[in-house]
């Protein structure tokens, strides 16, 4: 497949939520009036969506990563989940918060070659591979007495597959919640549970909007679970924890690597067959300096990196680890520079002709686990509508991840970053 072309159709993990009686579930014509595109049409438009997501990602993790309340925890999220959740939000905005939501999403501003773009992502992470699992689903969740227009809930469908379910938020909101979770739950192997929590939706609700994304993959060189041993990984300068560290030091132990003055950088693929080629890049600190590798997050500075990997003999020890996460949006996207959509100010009137509602909240949570036959990964974001009137080297390098680091999840040939996150403690948090 086309370099350009996977690229582009790496970056959308659409999540939407629900959308009002009267709308029908089958897509029909939108304002752009094509067929989703082919992957000729696509390829000299490729990278716009890709290039956007993968720069929401590194600013995203910077903000949480200079964020006191996260100082010295693990992170870990799916940038493609909550951009493409809020692309699908953005389809509805209107001037501030449609500018607002474009700039923090770095989104193209041409309706067709966005909607094109997230389409033909959609596309081929839902293509089936023999090697391993890799899909995302997305679902609009409306109030059934409440008028969605019929642009919105068909432009929905049709450019992000995102089928309509109404629910009784008015009379049953509790009830509505967690058919909402059950789905995401199922959606994500059951890795993603009670999505939306307590309170989250209540009689003033009107749409949901959610995403999930799920990834289960082998390594192409897998670790020998006999070979795992029990050893310190550092916390901190004067601080162990002890892990189970995999290793890998036989002669095929053969993997893309690469040095800079101040880290070094492992890939280890996935084993595929006809889908689209996955690895996981860790950039590891020397010194323990992991600030130097998380300054080295940006879009160039992936591509540089990944340019510069050699395949060779490197003795590999890689700790397993499990993480779980969440977050809630609102105050770190406001920060980013999107605070309209959450007030009193929002407009969304793209979505029932009305400035009645804003989004009440947005919630992510993420599913990692690293050990010696591979990874499990999963994510999903909601996005919460309500009314206004609610509230509101020369020899075999030795690469040893022994203390703080930084992965990512990508996409081989585009580069496109499906997770991101970093491992401070892989006992805790």
């Amino acid at each position: 497949m086309n370099r350009n072309i996977i690229y582009l159709l790496l970056a959308s993990f659409v999540a939407l939520g629900g959308i009002a009686a009267g709308c029908t579930d089958t897509p029909g014509t939108t304002s752009a009036g094509s067929a989703p595109p082919t992957g000729e049409e696509t390829a000299e438009s490729a990278g716009n969506v890709t290039a956007g997501n993968n720069q929401f990602a590194f600013d995203l993790y910077d903000r949480l990563a200079n964020d006191p309340a996260y100082a010295g925890r693990n992170l870990f999220f799916s940038p493609y989940s909550i951009s493409s959740a809020l692309a699908i939000t953005y389809e509805g905005a209107r001037g501030t918060t449609a500018d607002e939501i474009r700039s923090v999403l770095h989104l193209p501003e041409n309706d067709t070659l966005r909607r094109e773009e997230f389409s033909a992502i959609d596309a081929v992470l839902n293509r089936a591979d023999a090697n391993y699992t890799l899909r995302t689903a997305n679902a609009l969740w409306a109030e059934e007495t409440y008028p969605f227009l019929p642009e919105y809930t068909t432009a929905a469908a049709r450019w992000y597959g995102a089928n309509v379910t109404n629910l009784d938020f008015k009379g049953s909101p509790e009830a509505s919640r967690e058919t909402i979770n059950r789905w995401v739950e199922e959606q994500t192997e059951d890795k993603i549970r009670d999505l939306l929590p307590t309170g989250s939706i209540d009689t003033m609700t009107r749409l949901v909007i959610t995403n999930a994304i799920y990834f289960k993959g082998t390594w192409v060189k897998q670790f020998d679970v006999n070979e795992t041993r029990d050893e310190e990984f550092r916390v901190a300068p004067n601080r162990t924890v002890t892990v189970p560290m995999m290793q890998r030091t036989d002669e095929d132990a053969i993997y893309g690597y690469a040095e800079t003055d101040t880290f070094q950088v492992l890939e280890m693929p996935y084993a595929h067959g006809n889908g689209t080629e996955l690895s996981m890049l860790v950039l590891l600190p020397k010194d323990d300096n992991l600030t130097a590798a998380e300054e080295s997050l940006d879009a160039k500075a992936l591509t540089d990196l990944r340019e510069s990997l050699v395949s060779q003999e490197v003795e590999v020890f890689f700790p397993k680890f499990r993480l779980e996460t969440d977050y809630s949006l609102p105050g770190v996207l406001a920060a980013m520079g999107m605070p309209t959509a959450f007030g009193g100010a929002a407009d969304f009137s793209g979505m029932d002709g009305t400035n009645m509602l804003f989004v009440s909240e947005g919630v992510h949570k993420a599913f990692v686990d690293v050990n010696e036959e591979g990874t499990e990964a999963a994510a999903a974001t909601g996005v919460v509508m309500d009314l206004k009137s609610a509230p509101v080297g020369d020899s075999t390098p030795v690469f040893k991840a022994d203390h703080p680091f930084v992965f990512l999840i990508v996409e081989e040939d585009s580069g496109t970053v499906l997770f991101i996150g970093r491992v401070t403690n892989p006992a805790g948090r």
